[in-house]
């Protein structure tokens, strides 16, 4: 066929390095269409020969071709070379930068295991060049002393607001959160909880926060930002945006090299940062790969709320969750007994609550720590251990 011919001819003689699309001819209707399959190459990434290799990338974003920059174009080729941008070498700065006191802090692995100095390497935030041990990119990030981080990313901050209504007119409340990534997660919590929260009387004496958002889905929310930003791509922080009705949390960088939103929102992941998913994987803040999108769905559904809002916008990729109700939580009747039993009750513990549900008390906990990711209870007690902790069922606003 002509038409399948000069196609052809127009990918070989327009595109560098070769690319070999499968090409077949299909009936529709009452014409034919010609049908072009492209399979991920190995040399990518490809270019248009008459703008050459830096100026010639293309990409896809939504509906739309975008000229690939020379960090997205660096990004294509570590994706096909199977390698991810904090795993690689900063050869021109010493060991010294990884502050190994600040990786085994007390409040980072000594919970988790103990860190040996030989454990930088295994985590691979330390790597050998040319026969010396040197940072990686994921440890500067990671554990870097300030100054070095700061050198050499400029843009590896959490910018958070508040702000007033629904559009950015005017700002309430704002925070630069310039701490190691692990600490940085757990700020921008506290501080989106601190703009979120509202007061609801439980009982007669104690006054509890029932959370906006549930905990699940804003957890997940930021440790995904923090974990698949795009380090090397300039202009921007990580940026924490809280309005009257709607979180949004966006990072630097396109979703990695074949994947959509709707491949992430059936579980399909693609590690950009395999330094710095392996650490947060160590210390509990990732459970399992691929499925943060999922849970974070997962959790605003249950709690009644809509789905999260999932975009490409630019060169960045943002999560919106909503606050409005969408529907009463939904729960099954085990989780419905515990809520009910709460609410009869000013605060109960967990064994108290077990003999009223009639469950052990390690299934009485595991109930009780999904509810309350959820936002559906609430805990009060200075920390797990404590014999005093309360549970106690949310009001909502």
């Amino acid at each position: 066929m002509a038409v399948e011919e000069r196609l052809a001819s127009l990918v070989n003689d327009g595109i560098a390095p070769h690319l070999a699309p499968e090409l077949e001819v299909l009936p529709w209707r009452k014409t034919q269409v010609v049908a072009v399959e492209v399979f991920p190459s190995s040399a990518r990434p490809h270019h248009l020969k008459r703008l050459g290799p830096e100026e010639g990338v293309f990409v896809r974003v939504g509906s739309t071709n975008r000229r690939a920059d020379p960090e997205l174009i660096g990004e294509l080729r570590r994706s096909a070379w199977h390698e991810s941008y904090d795993e690689v070498p900063l050869p021109e700065v010493g060991s010294e930068v990884v502050d190994f006191r600040a990786a085994s802090a007390s409040e980072l692995f000594a919970s988790v295991r103990s860190l040996r100095r030989s454990d930088l390497r295994t985590l691979r935030l330390l790597t050998t060049h040319q026969g010396h041990d040197v940072p990686t990119i994921g440890g500067v990030l990671l554990f870097g002393r300030d100054r070095d981080r700061d050198r050499y990313f400029p843009d590896a901050w959490i910018q958070a607001g508040r702000f007033e209504g629904t559009d950015r007119r005017r700002i309430l409340d704002g925070a630069e959160i310039r701490s190691l990534p692990v600490r940085a997660v757990e700020e921008t919590i506290a501080f989106v909880r601190r703009n979120i929260s509202r007061e609801a009387v439980i009982g007669e004496v104690r006054r509890v926060d029932r959370w906006a958002f549930p905990p699940a889905a804003l957890r997940e929310a930021v440790v995904n930002a923090v974990v698949h930003t795009h380090y090397s791509q300039r202009g921007g922080p990580i940026r924490v945006a809280v309005f009257d009705d709607r979180l949004e949390v966006e990072n630097p960088g396109l979703l990695p090299f074949g994947l959509t939103v709707e491949d992430i929102r059936r579980g399909v992941s693609r590690l950009r940062n395999r330094v710095i998913g392996r650490v947060f994987h160590e210390l509990g803040l990732i459970e399992q790969w691929g499925s943060g999108i999922q849970r974070m769905t997962a959790a605003c559904v249950e709690a009644g709320l809509s789905e999260p809002v999932l975009e490409e916008l630019g060169g960045r990729f943002r999560v919106t969750l909503f606050r409005a109700n969408r529907s009463e939580p939904h729960v099954d009747p085990v989780d419905q007994a515990i809520l009910d039993a709460l609410e009869r009750h000013d605060g109960l513990s967990t064994s108290a609550l077990a003999r009223l549900v009639r469950l052990s008390p390690r299934a009485t906990r595991t109930r009780l720590a999904a509810l309350v990711d959820r936002g559906l209870v609430v805990e009060v007690g200075s920390s797990t251990n404590d014999p005093k902790r309360r549970y106690f069922r949310t009001i909502a606003p």
